[in-house]
């Protein structure tokens, strides 16, 4: 049996989202769920994050700097070129990453377990330094695990993008400090096709993971929602929402539970690492 850690993503986003993962999490199909601490739906999510949750997940920040960031907040695609020329004003990527940080410890009582980035920001130059310099000061004695976005080279064109965002860079800088890393990020697609596909893709990608080398540990990221029926739970420009409930779906179905069993894995916390 080998371990892989699987996360949820956007955790605060909408009640939605916060339904599912808590329902996934009591559930015990997933590990871990990063939350975006800028949202004004923060405080309210995180009293869902009981003790008995936290139990059973990892906690992490989803770092942002394209939805709610207030000192920074950029499209991706400008915030790309422009920490790629170094042209962000270092003073304000480390007081955004210290306001979520803030608000994370503010709400729960500790420090995040992990971290990783909304669209995968925290890669990105400046970014990625500022990142590991502050959690190196702030959590000297209990640093927290880093989920690398390097999905493998079969998850096509846009996992390629992402891997170039910086995740070797990334990688070593943080294994060189002191950090546990997860070695690939696995649940990269287009957010299309039914659930028949999504169920296909996953028995791929958990193929993938089982015949990875043997000190791999991979992280599976997703995004699952409930559907609800209220347009005030959900937000109107959540593009990605209908592929949100196929995932919820497919973790939530027996199904997903044989096809972990098939390929001998088993779900894992970061202390995997």
């Amino acid at each position: 049996m080998k371990p892989i850690i699987i996360s949820a993503d956007d955790y605060a986003q909408s009640s939605a989202i916060d339904d599912a993962i808590i329902r996934l999490i009591q559930k015990q199909r997933l590990s871990a769920t990063s939350c975006l601490t800028l949202s004004p739906h923060w405080p309210q999510a995180a009293k869902l994050l009981t003790g008995d949750v936290r139990a059973k997940a990892d906690i992490g920040l989803h770092l942002d700097f394209t939805q709610y960031g207030q000192s920074i907040k950029l499209p991706l695609p400008t915030l790309i070129l422009r920490t790629f020329i170094r042209s962000l004003s270092k003073k304000k990527i480390e007081a955004s990453i210290n306001q979520q940080l803030d608000k994370f410890e503010e709400a729960l009582g500790s420090q995040p377990d992990y971290v990783d980035g909304h669209q995968h920001v925290h890669q990105l130059p400046q970014i990625r330094d500022a990142l590991i310099d502050i959690l190196k000061k702030r959590y000297p004695n209990r640093l927290p695990w880093i989920r690398i976005a390097k999905p493998p080279i079969q998850d096509g064109i846009k996992g390629m993008i992402i891997s170039m965002l910086g995740a070797n860079t990334l990688a070593n800088k943080a294994r060189r400090a002191g950090f546990r890393c997860s070695s690939q990020l696995l649940g990269v697609y287009e957010f299309n096709g039914s659930t028949a596909d999504y169920l296909r893709k996953l028995t791929d990608w958990f193929h993938y993971a089982q015949c990875s080398r043997h000190h791999q540990v991979h992280a599976f990221m997703c995004h699952p929602a409930i559907e609800e029926h209220s347009s005030d739970h959900i937000e109107t420009d959540d593009m990605i929402y209908p592929a949100r409930l196929r995932e919820y779906e497919v973790f939530s179905s027996d199904q997903f539970a044989r096809l972990l069993t098939q390929h001998q894995l088993y779900i894992a916390r970061g202390n995997a690492l």
